[in-house]
């Protein structure tokens, strides 16, 4: 920007000398400096902005990707179990939470911090298998959505209760460092988000298909009666389940907590766009929530690179309704890996 408005300058420089000069020599060396200014100003100009998209591109990738964490989780429930649980978005609150007060106790250490928010959530969502999650029926889909808001409410205002709603900054021993890959700058928060949201996918991946644990979860979504015959509990696949998702999410809040502001409401918008997201994907379908999140990660990241927070927020939804309208049962309804 500076060498753009420095070329500014001197192309108001090159006019004013233009209109004042009556030598034709010297009105022709005017003419071909301008010319040269013109051209080095437009390409600092398309610099500029291959930079800021790539930049944009990058942040929406990383955003993306824990986007999908918290998406892949909801599927998982919904596919076993055949419940919406809108008390998810308070689990990944729950995560960022352990986070943020587990980091101070050991020294601002990132990994056992996130560790300890991985174990703390993976058990909340036992719990809340065990007290709530496995009184509900397959049929009931009001019970099920009135108990799982209701779950909701209570640790949200649980937690607003316990450290009030103001927000929180959570510093790591990482800080503001970051990484430089030519002129884009990424934060290490943010790419260890990223690389752990990857690993966390191939480690679900290969725990859905080459293992006894991830084929009984796959079974009871399929066919829970021929499940029963083989003699495959559906109680104890459930609670893994749940307690896997619960995992999932809370590794996300985790993630998410040096990036942005922590407060207890956190957890609303993210259960919302989670949702939108596993609608556009296809129900149940945790290969359609992931690229759906990446995508819509990165579009929501270029959005907000050139128009305001609101248009940013209200575009999921938009894209939502749209494909709800083309395609009602998802973009990834056939094709891929299901869990439902």
């Amino acid at each position: 920007m500076r060498k753009l408005c420095r070329g500014n300058e001197q192309r108001a420089f090159i006019g004013k000398l233009t209109r004042r000069s009556r030598s034709p020599r010297l009105t022709g060396t005017v003419f071909s400096l301008s010319k040269h200014l013109s051209r080095r100003q437009t390409r600092d100009a398309m610099e500029v902005s291959a930079t800021y998209l790539l930049q944009l591109l990058m942040n929406g990738l990383m955003l993306g990707l824990i986007y999908a964490l918290i998406a892949v989780g909801l599927a998982l429930i919904f596919g076993v179990l055949e419940v919406i649980n809108f008390a998810h978005g308070e689990l990944l609150m729950l995560g960022g939470y352990a986070m943020a007060l587990t980091l101070p106790l050991v020294g601002l250490s990132y990994w056992p911090s996130l560790l300890v928010a991985v174990i703390v959530t993976s058990l909340v969502g036992v719990v809340l298998y065990e007290v709530f999650l496995r009184h509900i029926g397959q049929k009931e889909f009001e019970r099920s959505i009135l108990t799982t808001l209701g779950i909701s409410m209570i640790l949200l205002y649980g937690m607003q209760y316990l450290f009030t709603a103001t927000p929180m900054m959570v510093d790591t021993a990482y800080g503001f460092d970051g990484v430089q890959i030519g002129s884009i700058r990424i934060t290490l928060t943010r790419l260890i988000a990223g690389a752990l949201s990857v690993a966390a996918f191939t480690g679900l991946y290969c725990l859905l298909r080459f293992t006894q644990f991830g084929r009984a979860m796959r079974a009871i979504a399929q066919n829970r009666e021929a499940a029963l015959m083989v003699g495959i509990k559906p109680r104890h696949v459930a609670r893994n389940a749940v307690a896997l998702a619960a995992a999932l999410c809370g590794l996300a809040g985790a993630a998410l907590a040096p990036i942005q502001l922590l407060h207890p409401a956190m957890g609303q918008a993210m259960i919302f766009k989670a949702f939108a997201l596993v609608v556009i994907g296809g129900l149940g379908n945790m290969t359609g929530a992931v690229v759906v999140a990446i995508a819509l990660g990165m579009i929501e990241s270029w959005i907000g690179g050139f128009f305001s927070i609101v248009w940013q927020e209200g575009a999921i939804f938009v894209i939502m309704i749209v494909a709800v309208l083309l395609r009602p049962d998802g973009l990834f309804k056939r094709g891929s890996m299901r869990v439902g």
